[in-house]
């Protein structure tokens, strides 16, 4: 391995606009810290890019990774960057990544996006058997929980061509729920119709958190990506995570999990819940533990919510 002082780094990312202003933003404050150090941007195309049917087809989540992770395992790049809601469990990737840089979390809510110069309003002022758009388990189970008089139906597509199909009619549906922190990336905040209530339309695991993965063993590029690490998020993340590895989830878990930090006590506390995507009663939990041990209560909290029921839940929805 190279001396940091001439070696350089090349991100992969996705080729979306989204994914691509992510990257941008990253490699603006990778090149502020290390001004000597060359930074280029690679756009890897993923199977979830080029498949058009449902992401369960091809294997949900990892058809979104497993291009990156090829590319950053044989070393055709250094690191990969991506948001961290959408990355699969570890137990649903090949061994030999790890999170080398956490960025500062953004905004965990969902929105509620209309066609454009639609009138605005509510989920729940909208009309019985409205087709409403979103590919998360998670977004359809509270849709039928909180909103039984809404149709949840599957969608594909980066941001930008779902607002592009959504108003030309050729989406499928009349409303999409989607994460306000891309949104934001995008400067499409105008389109926003509702923004959804965190305490009731719970948030997914790593929302608004963006996260850079290098190789287990390149030691040299994580000394390079650790500073850039956000720490109070790296805590946030790592307590969340635990979470849903106890579950040993897969893309098709409809869960919540939201860790909130109280720095004056010392403690994190993550709220986790697994939904039933038929919309009935979830199985919900909450563990507090010491701030120095965040994965510790994230794992105690995936354990709650399996004793409590949430294993009948997971089993009668694979």
């Amino acid at each position: 391995m190279t001396s940091t002082a001439t070696r350089s780094i090349r991100l992969g990312t996705r080729p979306s606009p989204m994914a691509m202003e992510q990257a941008t933003r990253f490699a603006a404050a990778f090149r502020d810290r290390y001004p000597d150090i060359p930074l280029r941007i690679v756009t890897i195309t993923s199977e979830g890019d080029r498949h058009r049917g449902p992401p369960a087809e091809i294997g949900g989540k990892g058809a979104f990774t497993r291009r990156a992770d090829q590319r950053l395992l044989n070393g055709r790049v250094e690191a990969t960057i991506a948001c961290a809601k959408d990355l699969p469990s570890a137990h649903d990737r090949a061994p030999g990544t790890t999170v080398a840089a956490v960025l500062p979390r953004e905004d965990v809510r969902d929105m509620l996006v209309l066609p454009e110069d639609s009138p605005a309003v509510t989920l729940a002022e909208l009309p019985a058997g409205t087709r409403v758009g979103t590919s998360a388990p998670r977004r359809a189970a509270l849709l039928r929980a909180l909103h039984p008089h809404l149709v949840a139906v599957p969608i594909r597509g980066n941001a930008d061509s779902r607002l592009a199909h959504l108003d030309d009619g050729t989406l499928g549906v009349d409303a999409v729920i989607a994460a306000l922190a891309g949104l934001r990336r995008l400067n499409r905040t105008g389109r926003v119709a509702q923004i959804l209530d965190p305490t009731l339309w719970l948030p997914a695991a790593g929302a608004g958190i963006v996260v850079v993965e290098c190789r287990t063993d390149d030691h040299a590029t994580a000394r390079l990506l650790g500073p850039l690490t956000h720490a109070p998020t790296r805590l946030l993340l790592d307590a969340e995570h635990a979470a849903l590895a106890a579950l040993h989830g897969n893309c098709l878990t409809a869960a919540s999990v939201h860790a909130v930090h109280d720095q004056q006590a010392g403690t994190v506390t993550v709220h986790a819940t697994v939904l039933d995507p038929d919309g009935v009663t979830p199985v919900t939990t909450a563990a507090t533990g010491p701030a120095t041990d965040p994965a510790g209560t994230g794992q105690r909290a995936g354990h709650q919510l399996l004793d409590a029921g949430a294993a009948r839940l997971l089993a009668a929805h694979p």
